[in-house]
């Protein structure tokens, strides 16, 4: 056995909760234990798709079982069928807050992707490395601020009570750089 890899015992707890293929046309199905332990490569190493070693066959025959069995609730029933099986035995405490990772989140840019906007909005606002010498910061300091355009007030006299007071920019202000 391999590091990130079922063992026999581990395979035969969660065999049973695999779907099997059962097209009669097209490629064979992969081994479903051989696809599993390539997810969990992936999963315990934080490696990129592309880098899960050839031994588990196409990254994207992996990945796609991977999001077939996410969507269909597989890692749901697992997690599920194995903890009746501790608590069977006695070894959950109820009482404990428990986190599931097959449900945990995070936007793509959380890992440094790309956002996808159309051409005509800015991916950022506009930087000005002049505000913070305005500011009242080093020259050399590494904050820098993003400056945004205000709304222009509304010319009704009950919306210039709410709307907050603008801040005037000195007119001697350097030009950005």
């Amino acid at each position: 056995m391999k590091r990130h890899e079922l063992t026999d015992e581990q395979w035969e707890l969660i065999e049973p909760l695999i779907p099997r293929s059962r097209a009669k046309t097209g490629r064979p199905a992969k081994d479903p234990r051989l696809m599993l332990n390539g997810i969990f490569w992936i999963l315990a190493t934080g490696a990129p798709w592309r880098d899960l070693p050839e031994r588990f066959g196409s990254c994207k025959s992996v990945h796609r079982y991977f999001s077939h069995w996410r969507k269909s609730g597989v890692f749901t029933s697992i997690i599920e069928a194995l903890q009746i099986k501790l608590d069977n035995k006695g070894l959950i405490d109820w009482e404990l807050w428990c986190v599931d990772g097959a449900s945990v989140r995070a936007a793509r840019a959380a890992a440094g992707a790309v956002k996808k906007v159309s051409c005509i909005i800015p991916t950022s606002p506009p930087t000005t490395h002049w505000a913070a010498r305005e500011a009242g910061l080093a020259p050399n300091s590494t904050w820098s601020l993003t400056v945004r355009a205000l709304p222009l007030p509304s010319k009704s006299p009950q919306a210039q009570s709410t709307n907050p007071p603008r801040p005037s920019w000195s007119s001697t202000r350097p030009s950005p750089r």
